[in-house]
């Protein structure tokens, strides 16, 4: 389908419009949760593309996550758009340093690690200290904290006592794994993601002829959930732009959730003031949820000086808290309601179980699968880890070096068959039908394409789904904790352990700490549409010391 200008707009709010319109120069949106900022977005560069102010092929679009730029691509193409650069900060930068390294080095760039638990772990061995996963996971954190604020180690040794510790290491010791880990990396002539923004930053300004490369391929640049940016993206950012400030970015203060991993709002906050005279810009109708969830959402929100949310859709069920004695019983409830939810019609893709903390998802396994409810967790086995899969991958590279010319449809269909897919879902549970919906997601994926789209186009479509972690979703319950929910969205959304060392989490001590809890209880409220349950328990089991239900609570 072909779009006119005007077509663009008519598909939007007044306040929508008014973003899309502001094309060129700085612009700043302040998008809350529901308030359509991709479809914002997306409409702006198309917009701003058919009345020619924008070249297609100059606009880079920055996200945060690979599924958020797999979604822009995915919107940008059904609007007629095929060419902009639609990615992670990180991917752009990847890009950038793989395509220069050679001219300037010589040599190919240093390899991204595939595994920087792995490579924590091997250096923590050589200093002979074992440490265990949730260890691990903590000390990726704090180097991606330490790289993200733009410390060098020497710096980070002087702040090292105030940070967090680390469960069972002292601060030097923490200190010696990171010396430990980052001397690995430089021998094995490995480099992680963090390390490839501070490469592709340093060598464009080092580098003129590569920084007026840059400079002359894009021009226009929009950054989403910019609440979110680090120091270091910042300092990327400013240098892809230059002296130049044809800027939009979009974010929602009250959605801030990652200054644990280096992430300040302050940037989007202080926009304006970087750069005088840019164009605000509120989107404040929410077209997600129910007003009695928004009024929830309003009522524990942090950041009172943005405007509250609005809600357009009609008045629905009121958001339930309940409390029970015990965490199985409190488990046990939520398994039995889900299944009432899906007597009652509802797909098991509109559903998600949200926590704090992934060790809060056993018990809540353990109760849907008593009441043998299918779910998936999200960070579970990888979709393009597949066997089934990786071998529909390899038989559609086949395909496209030696296209059959039948239509992308049929040819990835027949594909799909060879494995054993077939067109109706199987009567069928357990592994049986997730191979099934893994393949049926793959013919889905070529049917979104479109009928003009080629062989070639989706092994393309499936490179860049693969390299960008970009999966499908499949019909069963979501459990997740809330940071991974974050831009998702469900017609029913139980947030469950609402008590005290969970929302907020024990370690939080600071009022800063505090504050960014209630925003990540904010963000786990504005996933519901439909229905919102809201659950905590008074003990883990009968024998253990009482809990007290969560501070936020008490704001609804």
């Amino acid at each position: 389908m072909s779009y006119e200008a005007e077509d663009i707009l008519n598909a939007l709010d007044d306040q929508q419009r008014e973003a899309a319109q502001s094309l060129l120069g700085p612009t700043v949106i302040l998008a809350g949760a529901g308030t359509g900022k991709t479809r914002t977005i997306t409409h702006r560069i198309a917009y701003g593309i058919l009345r020619g102010d924008f070249s297609e092929n100059r606009v880079m679009a920055l996200t945060y996550t690979n599924r958020a730029a797999g979604e822009l691509r995915s919107r940008l193409r059904s609007l007629g758009v095929h060419s902009v650069n639609a990615k992670t900060f990180h991917a752009a930068a990847l890009s950038q340093l793989e395509y220069f390294w050679r001219d300037f080095f010589g040599v190919e760039a240093p390899r991204v690690l595939e595994s920087k638990s792995r490579a924590i772990g091997a250096a923590a061995q050589t200093l002979k200290i074992r440490l265990d996963a949730n260890t691990i996971r903590d000390l990726a954190s704090e180097i991606e904290w330490r790289k993200y604020s733009m410390l060098s180690m020497e710096q980070y040794l002087d702040q090292i006592t105030t940070r967090p510790v680390i469960s069972g290491l002292a601060p030097i010791r923490s200190f010696e794994i990171q010396v430990a880990y980052e001397d690995a990396k430089v021998k094995a002539k490995q480099i992680d993601w963090e390390d490839v923004l501070m490469l592709c930053t340093g060598m464009l300004k080092a580098e003129p002829r590569a920084l007026a490369h840059v400079h002359s391929q894009y021009r226009f640049f929009t950054v989403d959930e910019y609440q979110d940016i680090s120091k270091l993206q910042q300092e990327l950012l400013d240098t892809w732009l230059g002296d130049r400030s044809d800027l939009c970015v979009v974010g929602d203060p009250n959605q801030t959730i990652y200054s644990f991993s280096g992430a300040s709002a302050s940037f989007l906050e202080t926009f304006d003031s970087r750069y005088p005279g840019a164009n605000v810009i509120s989107l404040t109708k929410n077209y997600r949820s129910t007003p009695e969830i928004i009024s929830v959402a309003n009522s524990v929100r942090g950041n009172q000086k943005f405007e509250p949310l609005e809600a357009i859709r009609p008045r629905g069920q009121v958001p339930e808290v309940l409390e029970f004695a015990t965490r199985d019983q409190e488990c046990d409830w939520v398994a039995n309601r889900i299944k009432d939810l899906l007597s009652s019609g509802l797909k098991a893709s509109q559903i998600a179980v949200l926590y704090r903390i992934n060790a809060q998802s056993e018990q809540v396994e353990n109760a849907l699968s008593k009441a043998g409810v299918e779910y998936q967790v999200r960070g579970g086995q990888r979709y393009f880890n597949r066997p089934e899969i990786m071998s529909a991958v390899r038989m559609v590279r086949a395909e496209a070096a030696n296209p059959s010319g039948k239509e992308l449809y049929e040819t990835v269909s027949a594909i799909a068959r060879s494995l054993g897919w077939q067109s109706i879902a199987p009567e069928v549970s357990g592994t049986a039908l997730e191979q099934w919906e893994a393949l049926n997601s793959l013919v889905q994926i070529a049917d979104e394409l479109g009928a003009e789209a080629t062989i070639q186009t989706f092994a393309n479509e499936l490179e860049e789904r693969q390299r960008s972690q970009h999966e499908p979703t499949r019909e069963s319950i979501t459990l997740s904790t809330i940071h991974a929910a974050k831009g998702l969205e469900y017609k029913a959304v139980f947030i469950i352990g609402a008590i005290e060392g969970y929302l907020p989490i024990s370690y939080a001590k600071t009022e800063l700490q505090i504050a960014e809890e209630q925003r990540l209880f904010y963000v786990g409220v504005t996933r519901a549409k439909d229905s919102l349950f809201i659950t905590w328990a008074h003990r883990d089991t009968p024998e253990d010391r009482p809990r007290t239900r969560s501070r936020y609570l008490d704001l609804i």
